[in-house]
């Protein structure tokens, strides 16, 4: 194994957070229409490995579709929208079930959790769907993620779960996103069709050239291909989230990462943390002012959070999640945050203390306005 190979190899076993892809032509027999279990069982050992070394997982899983047609009786023919609709409400559960049952003699939950495109573009929604995703991992709960084909359209969906896993890496700042596919990565040609073509091993930047060597190939359940999952790619490392995209019909496929198997690594030039500051300071326009007293001034160029007790005025009308200006009691721009509550809550908080945050409010929310991992400094410590 060569050097690079083998610092890559390594990538996964490093990472915090990690998201797993896991198309249909993996969960489910293509002849039978029923779950692999034999392949789900090793995938899950992998991942109670991970867990038991301090890595957090989060699983995105097609197959709800997949499933429910037999469950249901459907022919494979019976492909219309509000076909595939009552399908997936119905594999779902069988879906769900499953989850459950491989993972329960490890002592390991899991929680199903079903999104749209609304629920990652809309702010409150992506909040809302960033803090449940958070909490679940912060009770050591494996969620269970795959788009809500029951209630999406076919003009609002993501229609592939690649960018659906893209778009969660994204919002949990995971450091690592894996999808697990019915190749072994990127080459230069498609292999099926030429041989000789060559394998890609390590993609840092992805060009015209690159975008020109992803097919759109089909299996039998999915909707996903190459394509796809170049444009997952691409969305990850403009967050700092490295992909990689390896065989997952093979017994074990997680350990055969960590092993060095042949797989293509799509790399960021930052960490998720950097991207994310570099969007909070650069991109985002602030919608209010938050004015603090010097004792918080001197915890905010420490490196620490911002808290209600030392905000002495707020001014402009913003929402939770939205963009804030933070200055000194003198005037002077300190940071740019994402603050945790709007404009009339932070309000109704200055000066409080977190424990009288639940009286002041009638809820208990987060301890402070603005985390230190969403502040960005303008000025030096």
């Amino acid at each position: 194994m060569s050097e690079a190979a083998a610092r890559n190899a390594q990538r996964l076993a490093d990472a915090s957070r990690v998201v797993v892809k896991i198309g249909s032509s993996l969960l489910v027999d293509a002849e039978s229409g029923h779950l692999n279990q034999d392949w789900l069982g090793s995938l899950a050992q992998g991942i109670v490995r991970m867990r038991a070394r301090g890595q957090q997982v989060i699983l995105v899983s097609s197959g709800a579709i997949a499933l429910g047609r037999p469950y249901l009786g459907m022919k494979r023919t019976q492909r219309l929208l509000e076909e595939n609709q009552a399908a997936a409400a119905a594999g779902q559960v069988v879906l769900a079930h499953a989850y459950q049952e491989i993972f329960a003699p490890f002592d390991s939950k899991i929680a199903q959790v079903l999104l749209t495109p609304d629920d990652t573009e809309s702010r409150r929604r992506y909040l809302n769907a960033r803090n449940t995703l958070e909490t679940l991992l912060s009770l050591e709960v494996i969620p269970v993620i795959n788009e809500n084909d029951t209630v999406a359209t076919q003009e609002i969906r993501y229609g592939d779960n690649d960018r659906l896993a893209a778009r969660v890496a994204e919002m949990v700042s995971a450091d690592v996103l894996v999808l697990l596919s019915d190749v072994s990565g990127l080459y230069s040609a498609d292999p099926g069709t030429l041989p000789d073509s060559d394998f890609i091993p390590e993609v840092t930047a992805i060009t015209a050239e690159i975008e020109a060597m992803a097919g759109s190939a089909r299996t039998e359940f999915g909707s996903g291909g190459m394509a796809t999952k170049v444009a997952a790619a691409r969305m990850c490392m403009s967050a700092g989230c490295a992909t990689v995209i390896s065989l997952g019909n093979v017994m074990q496929p997680l350990e055969r990462i960590e092993q060095g198997e042949p797989c293509t690594w799509f790399l960021p030039s930052s960490t998720p943390l950097a991207a994310r500051k570099q969007w909070i300071a650069g991109t985002l326009t602030p919608a209010g002012v938050l004015t603090v007293d010097p004792g918080a001034e001197k915890a905010l160029l420490s490196g620490g959070s911002l808290l209600s007790v030392g905000v002495v005025n707020v001014s402009g009308h913003f929402e939770r999640g939205d963009a804030v200006i933070v200055k000194s009691s003198a005037g002077r721009d300190l940071a740019h945050g994402l603050v945790a509550y709007d404009s009339q809550e932070t309000a109704a908080l200055l000066g409080r203390q977190s424990e009288e945050f639940e009286a002041a409010l009638g809820y208990r929310g987060r301890n402070e306005l603005v985390h230190r991992d969403n502040l960005v400094l303008l000025v030096e410590k």
